[in-house]
């Protein structure tokens, strides 16, 4: 009953918002700033937190934490906005870090896929340029010098063929039809991009709004910047009955749920993790005054157990849907029983509250080390990281091979690593690990799942092959990279590694044999952080099958980085510098054919 009070005020206070909004002039696509001020935003472009009908597909825009405007364009580049001109349908963009070739940018690609081009004007024009990393001593005639990516060892310049004065320099990536001015002298000014669909520019004349239209040829139609009563009205009487079906519907749907998530408890009983209310979840918490960290699924809190034995609890978000993420995350725990994996130790499935309990770590997890400048105080040698990586690769090992069914983790990433007293790693975090049998060389999937920067390329495209096991290989490859440059100060990353793709420098350390000391001071160090980054490398090939098992990366993490062989360069590029027409048809053969974010 007390579920079915909440979910009235619920609806209560979604009525009066849904008053307000269409009380308003506007209605729930009106016109809107980050942070009040800012560009102005309205069709064709939609706030990330509006209704999709709100702006045009490709036209989504997002807001910082500090209220900046951000356009994500195709390949995840994103540019800040400065202005937005909707009578003449120009933006004016700005890279945040005021170094418009740094190495993000090198994916952009203003193709048909992108309904924004270049805007230049009669002085200057487009083309396509490749970057390179040339020795400060080398004599070049390069008529432009990259500030913003040089450094005190090395410089950087742009090239639109291959000429004498760069053959002993290093390739480091293409930038594809760019603004020669951008190159030239201006790569810290703004960049202007138009767009000519949808046309908006008559609706913008008559001082009116623009939005969706299918019936209309343009796609578009023009409509009174005011709302009328009646839509209000019929708004009003329809969003009623719409609350009071849900009133009458939502104690079924409820408990629908709960009886799935019983018989699911009921199923592993014979696992006996303990079950608690959420009476005892408060007691164990301290009425949840001690907050460990917070996530996209949910919140946990340090808790006591009444034998003096700490608990992590982790309360699940109520908007969780149906309870899958929870039914998930214990049948997967309740299977693992391993050294460095961490231990289910309960749930609570109270009504609609649910939680998961673990064991607690005292030392939290991987990445506040590898990314902290006190880190060399706390994790005292690199023998302890190679441990880390070592128990991390087991316990990636136990959970493909050791269970009765292989369970794919799907978010390997420091964040996930927990470490004990003595700085034993145990992986964390089940709420995306999928089920499968050992026999089974790939899984199905209908979404894309992980965190950006640790997710394997096939997770997001076919092309590159079937998602399977080897999807956690490539994030754990990641995971080593950064163990190797985390170790070093900040101020070091800051300085190199910001420059330059950080785990496509490490390869170029590696191959020319330069110094990997970069990071560390000692020379027997240095043999475990050349050996943990070619391990690393290994896992980061970009097609699954050139990948190790985890089972080969465990021995090759056993065994003597001596014996090692380098890995073929997953970021090499296909050859020398080709014309536009060649480069033109390696960009369309190199488009992906994205998997839709649904289920």
């Amino acid at each position: 009953m007390d579920t079915f009070k909440e979910m009235v005020i619920s609806y209560l206070f979604l009525f009066v918002a849904f008053i307000i909004d269409l009380g308003d002039a506007q209605n729930i696509c009106a016109e809107t700033r980050c942070g009040g001020h800012g560009p102005s935003i309205r069709f064709p472009f939609r706030l990330n937190t509006q209704a999709d009908h709100c702006g045009y597909s490709g036209f989504n825009l997002s807001c910082t934490d500090k209220n900046d405007t951000v356009l994500e364009l195709p390949v995840s580049v994103k540019l800040f906005v400065k202005e937005i001109n909707y009578k003449s349908q120009v933006i004016q963009l700005y890279d945040p870090q005021h170094c418009f070739p740094r190495p993000q940018l090198q994916r952009l690609n203003l193709s048909n896929s992108s309904p924004f081009r270049f805007k230049v004007n009669s002085s200057d024009y487009l083309s396509d340029y490749a970057l390179f990393n040339c020795s400060p001593r080398s004599e070049n005639k390069h008529q432009y010098l990259i500030y913003c990516l040089s450094g005190s060892t090395y410089r950087v310049y742009p090239a639109t063929e291959i000429n004498a004065s760069i053959i002993s320099c290093t390739k480091m990536y293409n930038l594809y039809q760019i603004p020669v001015a951008l190159i030239a002298v201006d790569y810290d000014k703004f960049v202007q991009l138009s767009w000519s669909t949808p046309d908006c520019k008559r609706c913008e004349v008559k001082g009116k709004k623009c939005e969706k239209s299918n019936s209309s040829p343009s796609g578009t139609q023009c409509i009174p910047t005011h709302t009328k009563g009646v839509i209000l009205g019929s708004f009003l009487i329809l969003l009623s009955i719409f609350t009071l079906y849900r009133f009458y519907t939502y104690d079924k749907v409820e408990k629908e749920h709960q009886a799935k998530i019983e018989k699911f408890l009921e199923d592993y009983r014979n696992f006996r993790p303990t079950r608690y209310s959420y009476a005892d979840v408060k007691r164990i918490t301290n009425q949840f005054t001690e907050k460990l960290g917070e996530g996209a699924y949910g919140t946990v809190f340090k808790g006591k157990l009444s034998n003096e034995i700490y608990v992590a609890v982790k309360i699940l978000k109520t908007s969780m849907g149906n309870g899958e993420e929870f039914i998930n995350e214990v049948r997967t725990m309740a299977k693992i029983h391993h050294v460095n994996v961490v231990r289910l130790v309960g749930f609570c499935a109270d009504g609609f509250r649910r939680a998961v309990v673990c064991e607690f770590l005292p030392n939290d997890s991987l990445d506040k080390f590898i990314s902290s400048t006190t880190a060399k105080n706390l994790i005292h040698n690199w023998d302890k990281l190679q441990d880390i990586a070592f128990g991390v690769a087991k316990g990636i090992e136990y959970l493909h091979q050791g269970c009765d069914q292989r369970i794919l983790h799907f978010d390997i990433k420091p964040h996930n690593v927990l470490l004990d007293q003595n700085f034993n790693p145990k992986i964390s975090d089940f709420g995306l690990a999928k089920l499968c049998s050992k026999d089974q060389s790939a899984v199905s999937m209908t979404t894309a799942r992980g965190t950006m920067g640790y997710i394997a390329p096939e997770v997001f495209s076919r092309n590159f092959g079937n998602v399977s096991a080897k999807a956690d290989v490539y994030s754990f490859g990641i995971l080593l990279l950064e163990i190797v440059g985390g170790k070093k100060n900040v101020d070091i990353a800051i300085e190199n590694t910001n420059q330059v793709y950080f785990p496509e420098w490490i390869y170029n350390l590696l191959e020319q044999k330069e110094d990997i000391r970069i990071f560390v001071e000692d020379d027997g160090d240095a043999k475990i952080a050349k050996k943990l980054a070619i391990v690393g490398l290994w896992c980061i090939q970009w097609h699954p099958m050139d990948r190790p098992s985890i089972k080969n990366v465990v021995q090759m993490l056993e065994g003597e980085g001596d014996k090692l062989t380098m890995p073929p360069n997953p970021f090499a590029s296909t050859g020398p510098i080709k014309t536009r027409e060649n480069m033109a048809t390696k960009r369309l053969n190199n488009e992906l054919e994205v998997i839709p974010e649904s289920e």
